[in-house]
């Protein structure tokens, strides 16, 4: 009431990663997706917007204005903390139904945040616990990991990007994606054109941790092309950074493009819209309970 201009946010992809479970729409992992796509696809397109519309319909309604969602990492099977997060091991099989989710997200009222620029799915690394090097070299990258991001940017469907704690030595042997101007600048703003937000992934991350202490960290992603600075699970570190901040009189920059737009008056519950696209998904919700 006090701060109508903050954006609150979530990460409430589904399965292991959805903060908010009690009393919410418990969602499958978006691997569920990719399996019912193999199978049937017009069937698994609707579901996959379905889950989108239902993901944002319903922490628009609690008052959540992001999901950082969706994600768009490859599943190369070597990486335990994406696994099945990742839609796919297949990059058009993720580029198909990320749309169609961010399609659902948007029609509920709410942005997508795709992550983690350029891909976290084939180091065996976990970011949050140590600093991965992935040692493909940036062809391979380009034909693989980097389409879905290409695709969906050429399609004007992203208002945000996060990169990856994750060092790529042939593009960047010194900073992950994350801190580095050549990844943020270079290819993702001049090569692939991207005009949105850049969030820094959690700046707490052990895979950040590298880059120095937290206001050191914080100065590397602004200068490197991060827009907005996330620092999470980590009260010290947060009030060094806002101090940071503050005294070197950072730019503010409006977040007003993120705000979500609620769609649904009333009981959400009860709603048309929230019983058709619950049906719609409702098999892949029912293997979740």
């Amino acid at each position: 009431a006090l701060r109508s201009d903050l954006i609150i946010s979530v990460d409430q992809e589904g399965g292991r990663v959805q903060r908010f479970r009690d009393g919410f729409l418990r969602l499958p992992a978006m691997r569920r997706l990719g399996e019912s796509y193999d199978l049937n696809k017009p069937r698994a397109l609707k579901e996959s917007y379905s889950l989108g519309w239902l993901m944002a319909a319903e922490l628009i309604h609690h008052g959540i204005d992001i999901s950082f969602a969706p994600v768009l990492d490859l599943d190369f099977e070597r990486s335990d903390v994406i696994g099945d997060r990742a839609f796919s091991a297949r990059p058009d099989d993720v580029y198909v139904l990320s749309k169609a989710f961010i399609n659902g997200m948007k029609n509920a009222g709410m942005s997508a945040t795709a992550k983690h620029f350029p891909g976290h799915g084939y180091v065996k690394a976990d970011s949050h616990k140590t600093l991965p090097k992935d040692l493909r070299p940036y062809d391979v990258l380009d034909q693989q990991d980097l389409i879905p991001f290409k695709q969906l940017i050429q399609d004007g469907q992203l208002s945000a990007i996060m990169p990856a704690h994750v060092i790529y030595p042939d593009v960047d042997a010194e900073f992950t994606a994350g801190f580095s101007t050549i990844w943020l600048q270079t290819i993702l703003r001049q090569q692939l054109g991207f005009k949105g937000l850049i969030y820094s992934d959690d700046l707490s991350m052990e895979g950040a941790a590298a880059s120095g202490p937290p206001a050191i960290r914080a100065e590397k992603a602004k200068n490197a092309g991060c827009n907005v600075l996330l620092i999470c699970n980590h009260r010290e570190a947060a009030q060094e950074i806002v101090d940071t901040v503050r005294d070197q009189q950072w730019p503010l920059i409006s977040l007003d493009t993120m705000k979500a737009q609620r769609s649904i008056e009333g009981e959400l519950y009860q709603s048309d819209l929230w019983l058709e696209h619950s049906r719609l998904a409702n098999d892949l919700l029912a293997a979740t309970s």
